[in-house]
């Protein structure tokens, strides 16, 4: 058995078109969803992270507002940034880039972050009502991992579904909003991590398994069910003397290993990462569209 490739670059753009008419429909009626992202410090990968959701903005003929400040800067100002956008009409959704600087508590900030416009999902209010089932924004890669799930054809109803890796961006919400009582969901979640004693007795009984835990290729072929589903949320820099660059990204699975024996599996890279940032795009109309009361 060889694996089918669960292609995040085709699902994402699958949910960009459908997006277009949405956006169409709002700027028929004179609105236009507004996303700011707000950077600080000069962390590589958070640089290219908030380049990527500003050409994502202007494909989709989004209102898009960057704020970039120095790693010196203080919470206090931070802060107030966070309530000039909060107040900011034209902005629908704020994300604040982490991890920030260490002298600037992360949990503040997203507490100051308006749950309206919190289109990470990651205020307490929205982890509550993603808990509980109610609407709410859920966190983009999570919800993400939903949507590959459903549109490859791989409905995790009455399946059981393992999670390997329980932190809070994507371990414990995935594990929620699989578990709901709700279409896409009804799954039986078991969550296991590197605490886990005897982990491979956990994993080979999954119908599908998200490996998040962090660590390149841990997941081998021997760890995961004959015919599983495994979508792969690891994006790990190795270091490659053969590669162009000296390194190359590889998941948190042994791909070539697990490719012939699972039924489904996502690459690293063209996986689950196009579709975090098509997710919060999403996230972004949808935010706009509730504080117009627009039904699109």
């Amino acid at each position: 058995m060889t694996a089918k490739i669960i292609n995040g670059k085709e699902i994402a753009e699958q949910i960009r078109q459908e997006l277009r008419t949405k956006i169409a429909a709002l700027k028929a009626r004179g609105i236009t969803p507004g996303l700011a992202v707000v950077l600080v410090g000069e962390d590589p990968a958070s640089q290219s992270y908030v380049r990527m959701k500003g050409r994502a903005c202007e494909d989709l003929g989004l209102y898009s507002k960057t704020i970039v400040k120095p790693a010196t800067t203080s919470e206090e100002e931070l802060l107030t940034i966070i309530d000039s956008l909060n107040a900011d009409p034209r902005i629908n959704g704020i994300l604040v880039q982490l991890p920030l600087p260490k002298h600037i508590d992360e949990n503040k900030i997203i507490l100051r972050i308006d749950p309206d416009k919190d289109v990470d999902g990651f205020h307490p209010i929205n982890v509550g009502k993603m808990l509980i089932g109610e609407p709410g924004f859920l966190p983009c890669t999570p919800h993400g991992i939903q949507e590959m799930l459903m549109r490859s054809g791989n409905d995790p109803e009455g399946k059981h579904v393992v999670v390997v890796g329980r932190s809070n961006i994507v371990g414990k919400p995935v594990a929620a909003i699989l578990v709901q009582k709700a279409k896409g969901a009804n799954a039986t979640v078991t969550i296991a991590h590197s605490r886990t004693r005897d982990l491979g007795s956990i994993t080979r009984t999954g119908d599908i398994m998200v490996a998040a835990i962090g660590s390149p290729e841990f997941i081998k072929a021997d760890m995961i069910k004959e015919g599983a589903v495994i979508i792969d949320v690891g994006s790990n820099r190795v270091s490659d003397p053969s590669a162009k660059r000296g390194y190359r990204w590889t998941g948190d699975v042994d791909f070539e290993a697990v490719k012939e024996k699972a039924s489904a599996i996502t690459p690293v890279p063209g996986g689950v990462g196009p579709m975090t940032i098509v997710m919060l795009m999403s996230n972004t109309v949808l935010s706009a569209s509730r504080a117009h009361r627009q039904d699109i």
